[in-house]
């Protein structure tokens, strides 16, 4: 059996180490940044870091803006500043309490604001875009969670 090598694939690769609840992760790579993750008190944790479902989060938010960047080249229109605003809501009955069910955000809304030059047509497939191919947003949507993407558009600065 051959296999292709597909060359648009690209290994992304975390090693972590940790006790209790707290982790530190070293991203592979030429940089090797490195980051830690912790949990409230509630879930056992000394909230000296971020929760990792922060992290999910703020994923959420940076994969949309570097996604953005490239959707943007590709229609020919010129972005500014970015601001997001993301709520993940999180029933805690499956993670904490161990009930039945899915431990999975039930919601997520994503409210961006972005400073574009783009006609109102293109501004609305400029954001169809973005969720389409932000892989971020692909993995929560996927997951079957209510997921809302409320995009605005702020006049372009400069």
């Amino acid at each position: 059996m051959t296999s292709t090598i597909r060359t648009s694939v690209v290994p992304f690769v975390v090693n972590a180490t940790g006790t209790g609840v707290a982790q530190h992760l070293i991203a592979e790579g030429d940089a090797g940044h490195e980051f830690d993750t912790d949990a409230y008190p509630a879930f056992g944790g000394r909230d000296e870091a971020p929760s990792p479902l922060f992290y999910a989060l703020g994923a959420l938010t940076s994969c949309n803006q570097v996604t953005a960047a490239l959707v943007a080249k590709d229609l020919e229109i010129t972005l500014g500043s970015f601001d997001f605003r993301v709520q993940g809501d999180l029933d805690t009955a499956v993670l904490v309490g161990g009930a039945d069910g899915n431990a999975n955000f039930d919601a997520v809304t994503v409210t961006a604001t972005v400073q574009s030059d783009a006609t109102p047509e293109q501004f609305q497939e400029f954001v169809s875009e973005v969720e389409r191919r932000c892989p971020v947003s692909q993995l929560f949507i996927r997951s079957g969670l209510e997921f809302a993407n409320d995009w605005q558009q702020a006049p372009l600065e400069g």
